[in-house]
């Protein structure tokens, strides 16, 4: 069966969203906003503060850390250096370029540009709070 539920299994669609707990939330909104051209878009009324970030189907929701939620990022980046670890991917058009203006934004590279064996590119990060983002383009 597609596009339904049966009995035997669920037929995911898309990602919905991604949830992310953040120490500074406007550090956060500048490095998905300001940095990586996400859109800062309205949320509904918690009881806890956030943000969500748009870019086309892909949103990521921010939780300010507090008394009740987990704590924010990594817990440990000191020294880290590792891309084959939990992270979360984003599509641009050039990784190379997108090097350009994380370094000129001084965001912590993980891991420069570089190509996989398929021919994409992708260069790996650390947001404000830790979390491993990497950001990929497609082979030329």
């Amino acid at each position: 069966m597609t596009g339904s539920t049966s009995a035997s299994h669920i037929q995911v669609k898309s990602i919905d969203h991604v949830t992310l707990v953040s120490k500074d939330m406007e550090k956060s909104r500048h490095f998905y906003v300001d940095v990586l051209g996400m859109e800062d878009v309205p949320r509904p009324a918690f009881s806890f503060a956030g943000k969500w970030f748009q870019a086309g189907e892909t949103m990521i929701h921010i939780i300010e850390q507090h008394d009740q939620s987990g704590p924010a990022g990594n817990q440990d980046v000191s020294g880290y250096t590792e891309t084959r670890t939990h992270h979360f991917a984003f599509l641009v058009d050039d990784a190379l370029s997108a090097q350009e203006v994380l370094n000129a934004n001084k965001v912590p590279i993980v891991c420069p540009a570089k190509k996989r064996p398929d021919g994409a590119t992708q260069v790996f990060v650390l947001d404000p709070d830790g979390y491993v983002v990497e950001l990929s383009s497609l082979p030329e």
